[in-house]
């Protein structure tokens, strides 16, 4: 992550950071800040569907609550780009560079302009194969037209613009759930050895346990857009939350939040309804419970609500500016994956060729699998994504990492607030 760190802030922030200043028209009186939203329904019709989010396969015979593809798209009069929160666990490099490429067609914006992201909902069909889970092929070939036409709406909707920014601290809504054991209580992790220093999930106030891993990253963050008359037009809102769960197929707790935040932004002013966008942070080791205290029941519609009451009260807040620069960035990084040795490998094989092509029934059958395709998948490419609007800057990052990346990247941006999208891309 150090690395990943360094090329965000050398590569990315600092070509677009030559023109800080303050976020006004700042003399350029010829110049219209423009922007539009768009929300498309990206819910399976046919089942039963393939579910992704588990260790092992699952399918879903109906729908809990809707998915959609929520996307906004910005122009300062020379910079156009788009960004895209989907209702999914996470998606294929190849899915989304499809996606892309059909918003390119459509409306003109670069393929580099484009963020998509996953708001990690462990409820949505799957579309990238990963540990015991399959693909669910017919949805998985819808998604990209999906994801196009929600730029392609979001562009058409443009118009001029205000447009402004703001953090707030919700400190009682995530927590680290990546403890540490004690040392005469490791674990056997799925090969055999007695290396298991720290769990997921480690159960409330379990004496097994001396702390969490790391700190969590409890900033909640909104990007708002408004016309030049106060009509809302859309909220993008990150927050650094797992997921809560649900049952399929849902959208988790990221729907509920986004229906939550327009109703209350529609009640004070807005015809049409404003979007609302949920986008994920970096949650790799965080979720809502907080093990250090005893349980405390908490539904999924009633933690959207306290979500939702939070970035409300922050949004009432907000300074708007009539023209921002935008500016947008990014760049490719291989990272070397950790590969088995030859003793692991031959148990893989072994075990492996045990199953004769079935899907995996257990944790060590898809540990195993998972060796084989380490081997055949040594190296991946990463992209990388840093944006500007104004004095707020956004990464993107495409896999799922720990809270203290976000905080790292947080305290050396160059830019006043910062929010990260891990999962994007």
């Amino acid at each position: 992550m150090t690395t990943m760190v360094r090329i965000l802030l050398v590569a990315l922030f600092l070509p677009v950071c030559v023109a800080r200043g303050p976020a006004t028209r700042a003399g350029a009186a010829e110049k219209v800040f423009r922007a539009g939203a768009a929300s498309v329904d990206i819910t399976p019709t046919e089942f039963p569907v393939v579910v992704s989010g588990g260790f092992l396969e699952r399918t879903a015979g109906g729908v809990q609550d809707p998915l959609h593809a929520r996307a906004v798209v910005l122009d300062d009069g020379t910079t156009r780009l788009a960004i895209v929160v989907v209702d999914t666990l996470l998606m294929s490099q190849d899915l989304v560079n499809e996606a892309k490429r059909k918003a390119e067609e459509a409306t003109g914006i670069r393929t580099d302009h484009i963020l998509v992201g996953a708001t990690h909902t462990h409820s949505a069909p799957s579309v990238v194969g990963a540990l015991g889970t399959g693909i669910d092929e017919p949805y998985t070939r819808l998604l990209p037209g999906f994801i196009a036409r929600s730029i392609e709406a979001a562009a058409e909707n443009l118009a001029p613009a205000e447009v402004g920014w703001t953090v707030v601290d919700a400190p009682d809504h995530t927590n680290c759930r990546r403890w540490i054991l004690r040392p005469d209580r490791m674990g056997t992790d799925p090969f055999g050895g007695r290396t298991v220093r720290a769990m997921m999930h480690p159960g409330y106030q379990n004496p097994s346990y001396v702390g969490p891993s790391g700190p969590d990253d409890p900033g909640l963050t909104l990007l708002a857009l408004r016309s030049p008359g106060g009509q809302p037009i859309v909220v993008l809102a990150n927050y650094s939350m797992h997921y809560y769960g649900a049952g399929p197929v849902s959208a988790d707790y990221f729907g509920r939040f986004c229906d939550e935040m327009a109703k209350r932004i529609a009640a004070e002013r807005s015809d049409p309804p404003p979007v609302a966008i949920m986008s994920q942070g970096t949650s790799g080791d965080l979720h809502w419970m907080d093990y250090s205290q005893p349980a405390r029941p908490r539904s999924i519609d009633k933690y959207a609500q306290e979500m939702a009451e939070i970035a409300y009260g922050a949004y009432q807040g907000i300074e708007y500016h009539e023209w921002v620069p935008l500016a947008m960035a990014e760049t490719m990084i291989t990272l070397d994956r950790r590969t088995p040795d030859e003793k692991r490998l031959a148990w893989a094989r072994e075990l492996v060729g045990e199953m004769k092509g079935r899907a995996p029934k257990s944790l060590a059958e898809i540990y195993a699998r998972e060796q084989l395709w380490l081997v055949d998948h040594p190296v991946r490419p990463v992209k990388l994504q840093a944006l500007r609007v104004g004095d707020l800057g956004l990464t993107a990052v495409s896999t799922e990492v720990f809270a203290i990346s976000s905080l790292k990247l947080k305290a050396q941006s160059p830019l006043p607030v910062t929010m990260n999208i891990e999962l994007a891309n």
